[in-house]
């Protein structure tokens, strides 16, 4: 996201008065250092759908991964709008960072290599992948398809100094 990164913009109707904008570095210290996102998606009927996941950061874009018959796979198969979010549950510190998009899936063996691989340095040897037909493949779950997130509007809520910052892609 660093290649095309548009300008911050902290946004003073949710930010005290002399609060400073998060930085990219910031909100990608926060995503690498997070171990549990949730995916909000749209079924079919319009409700919202929203599970935990473990995703990782390559290439400057988060991806995630899920069984190809879970719900969240059947929904971005209908639409590929999506929020994947993380952060702290405290209330007086810590970044919160939503990235709204869409989810594309990936199915090139490379790219889904490096991906395998950014997952066991992350995760550890549980989340261990093979690359198999365009997809993940894991003895314990099975098959998973790989999709990265396209940003199209990134927000950082800092909590203390309580700041919002918005980068809109």
């Amino acid at each position: 996201m660093t290649a095309q990164l548009p300008a911050a913009e902290l946004d003073r109707r949710y930010s005290e008065e002399n609060a400073p904008p998060s930085t990219w570095p910031q909100v990608t210290a926060a995503l690498d250092g997070a171990e549990v996102f949730w995916l909000s998606t749209v079924r079919a009927d319009g409700r919202p759908h929203v599970t935990p996941l473990i995703a990782v950061r390559v290439d400057d874009r988060m991806h995630f991964c899920t069984g190809p018959d879970e719900q969240k796979a059947r929904n971005l198969a209908e639409s590929s709008a999506c929020a994947l979010t993380t952060g702290s549950n405290a209330l007086g510190s810590g970044l919160d960072v939503v990235i709204e998009g869409r989810a594309v899936r990936i199915s090139d063996p490379e790219s889904l290599t490096g991906i395998a691989d950014a997952y066991r340095a992350k995760y550890g040897s549980d989340w261990s992948f093979d690359v198999t037909d365009g997809r993940f493949v894991n003895t314990a779950g099975g098959p998973a398809t790989v999709f990265r997130v396209e940003p199209s509007t990134v927000l950082a809520f800092a909590k203390g100094e309580y700041a919002q910052t918005r980068w809109r892609f």
